[in-house]
């Protein structure tokens, strides 16, 4: 920057050099100013971006502070500072990072000053910081060494200032030993993979995820050990002594083929463990193991051609043996014995000459883990078969008993449960005892799979609480509409729909209460006494009637003695899913009454003619006496059809004292309802 020229951005982004004359190797970063005019006022996300980049791959942060901005409420770099503390929430990162504050154009106020009172202005911003709940108690000091050094300023005293530059970087030589500014070295990323390490930081940071410093080392370790194995496996293929032990010993028998062969192998995998000893161990042994196993797979053509040479020759010299011990004269079964062993031992000493102790060694860890793998599989689908056993066993049958809403319902869930999950577990531990596994694990794995048979009967327990209004309106349905024998109810005029309502609507609270818990663990409750009293009898009408309620029992959101984990339905959801069900059910009694007054009327009009003939006949016998006693009368005549109308009006008068009656149920129930709800 030409301060002549006026003050203007110097860094735009992000530049990365190698620092001059520091060892051990440093790279220094400069990131764009934050109270740069170009970028403007809003334009943030670049710098929460480079903030929280810097805070991932930097082991000391440096934060340039003007000194008259110490104590000011509004200074230059206090939104930096919360920026660097706000993204640091989002790193899991397990060291510590330096947080180094240089001031510029001190002042003459001693530093000792400055630092007390910079270090109170980021304790407040530190506090300000909104936190997890894991941090929330967390103190600055287990994230960030704070230091605090100063400078003068360059336009007044350079020479001062450039002495304090060059005893600024003299912190930086051997930093990273103990006591340095970058003592704290865990989790840190080997110089070899810094670069896939910063690209992929990047990369994740633009995505707006948050970052896993430990899962990304284990990523980066992954990767680099993977690309060193990789190198080591080229360079061993293309390695000019195992191409001419490859062809010596496609030739012919090669002595002293396992001591070279293991020479060269001993060779790479040092390189091997050299570049990649500051990776994860885990990760690092792993690959090593790969590299190991690719190496031997590539030499297993060669290895066996020499055991067809050597093959060869031990039964060739075995004929031959045979053959002169037979010239000799000894016996033919002696000979044979005699040149067997010699021939076995021979062949023995040929192998122990290539020390095959690696190989066999590496073969039974191969077989061990394969074995492993097999049996994990193996155990795998044989518990996924025992849980779909269950499923099937448990899932339709509970769903059928916790449906009809009985008294007995999870008494009747708890001997399904218990006979299912024992008969399964007798099963399974039968099956288990052909893998040969420890009591320990045997235990752990019945454990899950019980708590899984568990977990199938509060998830369909849960499934059916979800549904317990359109349960409850099908069983009140049910039962005001068919009677006793699942006969469809014709509403002569002779039911007591109180009566009948009252039941329905028992049966409906019923089935709420056997929803409203998980009652696996066969202990009392008070839910179906809590609701009846409160929905039923402990309505306004009997609270009228009774001075003895002081409080609602379903005025909680916890069931007396039932847990948390076992409520399905709060006693406060019980009284908002009540006052829904009665008010959509008030149709459906007001419906059956009107039925039954309709059926009163249809009833009584079917009598009428009879009544009229008995009238007509009555008169027409007092008629006949008259006449017969008295002279004629000229009366005027009756039509039939006005003894119908008074016989009717007659009929519709017993209708109307009859239905008071019929009326008075229906408000009883209704009244009933409103106090239910």
């Amino acid at each position: 920057m030409d301060a002549l020229k006026g003050r203007s951005q110097t860094t735009k982004g992000i530049w990365i050099a190698k620092a001059v004359g520091i060892e051990p190797f440093t790279v220094v970063m400069d990131l764009e100013g934050t109270d740069g005019r170009e970028r403007g006022e809003d334009d943030t996300a670049f710098e929460k971006q480079s903030a929280l980049f810097a805070l991932a791959v930097s082991d000391i942060v440096m934060i340039n502070l003007w000194c008259h901005d110490i104590g000011r409420e509004h200074a230059a770099n206090r939104p930096l500072l919360k920026t660097i503390f706000e993204v640091l929430m989002r790193l899991f990162s397990p060291r510590k990072t330096t947080l180094l504050l240089v001031i510029r154009d001190k002042t003459k106020t001693p530093l000792e000053y400055l630092t007390q009172a910079l270090k109170e202005d980021i304790q407040k911003i530190w506090n300000a910081v909104r936190k997890p709940e894991v941090y929330k108690e967390a103190a600055l000091s287990e994230f960030f060494n704070v230091e605090v050094t100063a400078l003068s300023s360059y336009e007044e005293k350079e020479n001062l200032f450039k002495e304090q530059v060059g005893q600024l970087r003299q912190r930086f030589i051997h930093s990273i030993a103990p006591g340095g500014l970058a003592a704290d070295r865990r989790g840190v990323i080997p110089a070899s993979g810094f670069c896939l390490s910063a690209l992929q930081i990047w990369k994740v940071i633009r995505e707006n995820k948050d970052l896993n410093l430990p899962a990304h080392k284990i990523m980066v370790a992954t990767v680099r050990c993977e690309e060193i194995a990789d190198e080591k496996l080229k360079s061993f293929i293309s390695d000019k002594g195992w191409l001419e032990l490859e062809t010596a010993a496609n030739s012919g028998l090669v002595p002293g083929f396992g001591k070279k062969l293991n020479a060269i192998l001993d060779f790479y995998l040092s390189e091997y463990d050299t570049e990649a000893m500051y990776f994860d161990e885990d990760v690092r042994t792993a690959k090593r193991q790969q590299l190991e196993s690719e190496i031997l797979k590539h030499t297993y053509d060669a290895f066996k051609k020499m055991l067809e040479h050597l093959h060869h020759v031990v039964l060739n010299k075995f004929k031959s043996d045979l053959e002169q011990s037979l010239r000799s004269g000894e016996g033919f079964a002696a000979s044979a014995r005699y040149c067997v062993q010699s021939s076995m031992a021979e062949f023995d000493a040929g192998l122990r000459e290539w020390d095959t102790t690696k190989v066999r060694s590496k073969l039974e860890q191969h077989i061990e883990a394969h074995a492993t793998s097999v049996r994990g599989t193996k155990l795998a689908e044989l518990k996924a078969n025992y849980e779909k056993k269950l499923l099937d066993t448990l899932a339709g049958p509970v769903q059928s008993i916790l449906e009809t809403g009985e008294k007995d319902s999870w008494a009747c869930i708890r001997r399904l449960y218990r006979h299912a999950t024992e008969s399964a577990i007798l099963a399974f531990s039968a099956s288990l005892s052909e893998f040969e596994l420890d009591q320990t694990t045997i235990r752990k794995m019945v454990m899950e799979l019980r708590e899984h048979a568990r977990s199938i009967v509060e998830e369909k327990a849960r499934e059916e609480a979800g549904n317990v209004l359109m349960r409850m309106k099908e069983r009140f349905s049910t039962v005001l509409s068919r009677d006793k024998d699942s006969m469809p109810r014709t509403w002569k005029g002779n039911e007591d729909i109180r009566a009948i309502t009252r039941e329905a609507r028992l049966a409906a609270l019923r089935l709420m209460s056997v929803m409203a818990a998980v009652r696996l663990d066969d202990k009392p409750d008070k839910i179906d006494r809590a609701l009846t009293t409160a929905l039923l009898d402990g309505g306004p009408l009997s609270q009228k009637r009774s001075i003895e309620f002081t409080s609602d029992p379903l005025a909680s959101s916890t069931w007396e003695e039932v847990s948390q984990k076992n409520t399905l339905i709060t006693p406060v959801q019980c009284k908002s899913i009540w006052r829904q069900f009665n008010a959509e059910t008030e149709y459906a009694v007001a419906q059956a009454i009107s039925m039954q007054l309709s059926g009163l009327l249809t009833i009584t009009s079917g009598f009428l003619p009879t009544i009229m003939d008995i009238i007509t006949a009555v008169i027409n016998m007092s008629h006949n006496q008259k006449s017969s006693s008295h002279p004629p009368r000229h009366r005027p005549p009756l039509h039939p059809q006005s003894f119908r109308n008074q016989a009717q009006q007659q009929s519709q008068a017993q209708v109307q004292y009859q239905a008071p009656s019929s009326l008075s149920s229906s408000s009883s129930v209704g009244s009933n309802s409103d106090d239910e709800s």
